[in-house]
């Protein structure tokens, strides 16, 4: 398997990939994360044609995974909170530079695909951060698995909450 960058002729099986991702979501009890129309190939384009969309590619399957990976500073990582009552704004632990995981999805579980493109992720960037709605178990059970510290509570543009983590990767 290797992960290369997205082109826009990968965009239908993207969106197929993204598709089976909410159903996912919906059927372990993560219903709100994202809606039917999230993410759109707007989003998905912007991040082609920036170059920080990626896929993992099977050799015999296609592409099975996908997701952005992208140089911060994020503007929804300005502010975290303590908690969901996000009444108290706390630091992050360092403001060393970053990368950020968005729009990470496969288009089914036993491939090894969060396993594969963390550890990709982990390679190019000393600290990462990433967020994931409250509902979404299966995702807080791989952060928690990749050694992803959970910091607090950041606000998305729409104002939904989100939890949120970083790793700090110990690279020689």
């Amino acid at each position: 398997m290797e992960i290369i960058k997205a082109t826009y002729d990968d965009l239908p099986r993207l969106m197929e990939i993204f598709s089976s991702a909410r159903a996912i979501m919906r059927n372990s009890g993560n219903p709100h994360q994202w809606n039917d129309k999230y993410p759109s190939e707007d989003i998905i384009l912007k991040d082609i044609a920036e170059g920080v969309c990626h896929l993992l590619h099977d050799s015999c399957c296609g592409t099975i995974a996908t997701m952005a990976f992208i140089p911060g500073p994020d503007p929804t990582y300005a502010h975290i909170y303590k908690d969901i009552s996000m009444n108290e704004e706390i630091r992050w632990p360092d403001e060393k530079p970053y990368h950020v995981i968005h729009r990470i999805a496969a288009d089914g579980p036993g491939h090894g695909a969060f396993d594969k493109l963390i550890n990709w992720a982990c390679d190019k960037a000393d600290t990462i951060r990433i967020d994931t709605h409250p509902d979404n178990a299966i995702m807080q059970y791989l952060l928690d698995k990749h050694e992803f510290t959970r910091c607090g509570i950041i606000r998305l543009e729409s104002g939904a909450a989100r939890i949120a983590y970083i790793r700090h990767n110990i690279i020689p």
